[in-house]
């Protein structure tokens, strides 16, 4: 599975496709000198996602992602090119969120926004200090 995670405001903003493309007027410094290395190194700036494994579990790749974002998205597959940036990291130029298998929030207060945005995908509240793999496993 591959995890993407970002901020609800964040989401609005760029629903239904998450390309860095549309936010690189937001950007700081830091941001955009990386920006410019993957562009010189790639030919384009990846939407990021941590990939699971057996040495990677969907509980660190979900953690992980929190710290990017109060709504995280799991996808089974992604589309080509698939870029391989770390070890369990990949990007990919753009993505459409409607194809997530599922997404996962902490917050209740964003499950009405995103069954709004996203009535066929299911919506996981998850409590980080609580939940399982095998939990997650079992709805995705």
């Amino acid at each position: 599975m591959f995890f993407h995670g970002i901020d609800a405001e964040h989401l609005l903003i760029q629903y239904p496709i998450l390309s860095p493309r549309l936010t690189i007027f937001r950007q700081n410094l830091v941001q955009k000198k990386d920006r410019k290395h993957l562009l010189e190194q790639f030919g384009f700036e990846p939407v990021h996602f941590l990939e699971s494994s057996k040495t990677y579990s969907v509980k660190s790749c979900l953690n992980s992602c929190f710290a990017f974002g109060n709504v995280v998205f799991a996808f089974s597959s992604l589309p080509q090119p698939l870029l391989q940036l770390s070890s369990h990291e990949v990007g990919v130029p753009v993505v459409d969120t409607r194809k997530a298998n599922a997404i996962f929030i902490q917050n209740r207060d964003l499950v009405n926004e995103m069954k709004r945005l996203y009535p066929n995908i299911p919506i996981i509240i998850v409590n980080s200090k609580r939940f399982s793999h095998t939990a997650i496993s079992d709805r995705i």
